[in-house]
C-alpha cells in the first residue's frame, strides 16, 4: 500500500506494474497502514491514465504478484450471451475484424432508420439519438420506435467499446413514455448487471444510466491515445489479411508492402504466422507508404 488518504477514504496500491490501483475505504475495511501487503481483486482495468479500481480481500505477504488470472475471452463472451454458442475459426475472425472497425466508430445506424452517436468524455459517455429520415406516418410513433431501438444499439455498442460509468442519453422527441423507456433500458443493459442503475427521464428529454466499468476501453487498446488505429493495430490487421490469403491458397506465396513502421510492428506476429503456414509470406516496408494502407500481392 503506497498511500493511505483517510480523509478521502481512498488507498493507493502498487500492483507491481502500471499505475497504482485505487481502493475505496469503507467502515468494514479494517485497520490498514502504508507499506502493508494486502490481497485484492481488480474490479475494473486501468483506463485513460487512471489506475484500476480494486476490492480488498484481506492481508497478504510477499511481493506483489498475480494470484489468479482474470476471465478468458470465452468466459467474457459467455457472460454477455449465456445461451449462445461461441463461434471460432474464419467466421469468428471476420466478425472480430468488423467489431474492431465498429469500436473505432462514433455514429451507428438504427434498425428502421436514424442514428445514435456514442462519444466518451472524461466525465461521462454522451449518447445522442437522431431520427434522421426514419420513415413513419406519425412523428411521435417514429420517435418512440427510434428511442427504443437506440437503447438496444447503445447497450451493444458500449459493451463492444468497453465503456461504462455515467451515460447520458439525449432522447429524440417530446412527451416520452418514461415507464416503457425504463423497462426497455432495463432489458437492454441487463447483461451488464450487477451494478446497473437507471435514472428517471428528465424534463429535458434525457435519461441517465450508470454501468459498471470492468474492462479497459477498446479505444485505449486500439489507438495510441487518439481516434485513429495505432501502428500496432494496423500491423495486426496486415497479419490477419496475410493469414486469410495463405489459408485461401495453400500453395501460394504472398508479399505485403506497408510503411516502415507497420512492417516493423508486424514482425513478431508474422514470425508466429510463418511458423504455422510456412515461409511463403513476407512483409516489405517501404518509404512513402502511409501507415493507413498496405498492399498484398501473390508472387
Amino acid at each position: 500500500m503506497t498511500k493511505l488518504d483517510r480523509g478521502s477514504a481512498i488507498a493507493f496500491l502498487s500492483l507491481g506494474d502500471g499505475p497504482d490501483g485505487i481502493l475505496n475505504l469503507g467502515p468494514d475495511t479494517g485497520p490498514l497502514h502504508e507499506g502493508q501487503m494486502v490481497e485484492i481483486e481488480v474490479r475494473s482495468e486501468a483506463r485513460g491514465g487512471k489506475g484500476p479500481t480494486l476490492r480488498l480481500i484481506g492481508p497478504a505477504e510477499g511481493a506483489a504478484r498475480l494470484l489468479a488470472p482474470g476471465p478468458d475471452i470465452a468466459a467474457q463472451l459467455q457472460a454477455f450471451a449465456r445461451d449462445a454458442v461461441i463461434q471460432t475459426g474464419p467466421v469468428a475472425r471476420s466478425v472480430a475484424d468488423c467489431a474492431q472497425d465498429q469500436a473505432l466508430q462514433t455514429i451507428f445506424g438504427l434498425p428502421g432508420g436514424g442514428t445514435v452517436s456514442v462519444e466518451p468524455t472524461r466525465a461521462l459517455v454522451a449518447i445522442d439519438v437522431d431520427l434522421g429520415d426514419r420513415p413513419g406516418g406519425e412523428a411521435k410513433r417514429a420517435a418512440r420506435a427510434g428511442n427504443f431501438a437506440a437503447l438496444g444499439v447503445s447497450a451493444r455498442v458500449l459493451r463492444l467499446k468497453g465503456l461504462g460509468g455515467l451515460l447520458v442519453i439525449d432522447l429524440v422527441g417530446r412527451g416520452h413514455d418514461a415507464p416503457a423507456l425504463l423497462s426497455a433500458a432495463r432489458a437492454a443493459f441487463g447483461p451488464d448487471n450487477p451494478g446497473v442503475a437507471l435514472g428517471a427521464v428528465s424534463r429535458f428529454g434525457t435519461m441517465e444510466i450508470t454501468v459498471p466499468r470492468r474492462a479497459r476501453p477498446a479505444i485505449d487498446r486500439l489507438t495510441a491515445g487518439g481516434a485513429d488505429a495505432s501502428v500496432h493495430t494496423r500491423a495486426l490487421a496486415l497479419v490477419r489479411a496475410m493469414e486469410r490469403e495463405a489459408l485461401a491458397d495453400g500453395g501460394g506465396r504472398f508479399e505485403a508492402r506497408a510503411s516502415l513502421a507497420v512492417a516493423e510492428a508486424a514482425g513478431p506476429a508474422m514470425a508466429i504466422l510463418t511458423g504455422r503456414v510456412g515461409a511463403r509470406l513476407q512483409v516489405r516496408g517501404e518509404d512513402g507508404f502511409a501507415d493507413t494502407r498496405f498492399e498484398i500481392s501473390r508472387l
